[in-house]
């Protein structure tokens, strides 16, 4: 059984939080492989907790594409399709510089501890290189603790989905992908600027982040 989620101000997680997070987080990694059957009760026990909050987790999950259900046949994990890279990266060229932007404006001191502690993090990371699970495990820390920084629900909504949609794709082709580590190491000068203060530095930052992980994806195809 998984440890219960807690949220950030240290309040215990609703059973379905729980398992919307937990859910989601296999299907973005992949380890609900695309096309896969999704098994409303194996996924219950396997998380300790009732069918209803995973039936709930489900319906979000559908809402951002990470599953579709079918008439007569059941629920899937939806198909990662390259073609779709291209979308993604038009709306995450707008709005991650913005995020960071806003970041970098509205951090509370919690947030900046929480961003350094991140900065560090990478900085092992750099020092004993991580697999590759775990590399992108991180990389899903800094981008959704930058978006929490904006304290604006909606952003950070809009841009997790995105995130989670465009990591799926990075999943896909990670046995192509040459150098992951610096990818996700290039957040380090990013969380710099924000937790400095330096919006204009870290929309740069963002901006280019998110052109670099699409050239590394075309390449790989």
């Amino acid at each position: 059984m998984q440890q219960a989620a807690t949220a950030s101000d240290g309040e215990e997680l609703s059973l379905a939080e729980r398992a919307y997070r937990a859910i989601r987080d296999l299907l973005v990694m992949l380890e609900i492989r695309p096309g896969a059957p999704i098994h409303e009760e194996q996924l219950a026990q396997s998380l300790g907790v009732g069918r209803t909050p995973v039936r709930e987790a489900l319906k979000r999950l559908q809402y951002e594409r990470l599953i579709t259900t079918y008439p007569r046949r059941g629920t899937f994990a939806t198909d990662v399709n390259i073609t779709d890279l291209a979308h993604i990266s038009e709306v995450r060229l707008e709005l991650e510089p913005l995020a960071a932007a806003q970041a970098a404006r509205r951090a509370t001191a919690t947030d900046r501890t929480s961003l350094t502690t991140l900065r560090r993090e990478l900085t092992t990371a750099a020092a004993r290189p991580l697999d590759a699970v775990d590399l992108m495990h991180l990389d899903l820390q800094v981008h959704r603790a930058i978006y929490t920084a904006t304290h604006n629900p909606y952003l950070e909504d809009t841009l997790v989905r995105h995130d989670n949609l465009a990591t799926r794709i990075w999943c896909l082709f990670i046995d192509r992908l040459s150098d992951m580590a610096g990818h996700v190491e290039e957040h380090g000068p990013l969380i710099e600027a924000i937790v400095a203060g330096n919006p204009d530095k870290a929309a740069r930052l963002a901006r280019g982040h998110v052109e670099g992980f699409e050239r590394a994806i075309r390449h790989a195809i």
